[in-house]
């Protein structure tokens, strides 16, 4: 069985087309993706909230992001959260939290 101790599985639309890195021998693709959630406040009324997520692939996922995905995709991903930090040119911490897939599925219209 797979491990559920880190485990996220999101289907959204991409927010912009995967940005593609490579460093040496390894490829990176990393995108945000939107997710979409609504609700009704206290007053009946419908409240849409949509969520962004960094999400990042590497190796063959990577090169199917690359080839495959553009800008309003539908897609399910599969992965762990990484938490990471950063420093910036000023010198000014930066947290960031994506999420790194090992899975993909490509939902919607074949174009």
């Amino acid at each position: 069985m797979k491990s559920l101790r880190n485990s996220v599985t999101l289907i959204g639309h991409l927010g912009k087309d995967p940005e593609v890195k490579v460093f040496g021998e390894k490829k990176k693709a990393a995108f945000s993706l939107a997710t979409n959630d609504s609700y009704k406040n206290a007053k009946g009324e419908k409240v849409e909230d949509t969520q962004w997520h960094n999400i990042v692939m590497w190796g063959s996922l990577a090169n199917i992001a690359e080839k495959y995905l553009k800008k309003g995709a539908e897609v399910c991903v599969e992965g762990k959260l990484v938490h990471r930090e950063y420093e910036t040119k000023t010198g000014e911490k930066r947290y960031l939290t994506e999420i790194s897939v090992n899975d993909l599925l490509l939902l919607g219209d074949k174009k």
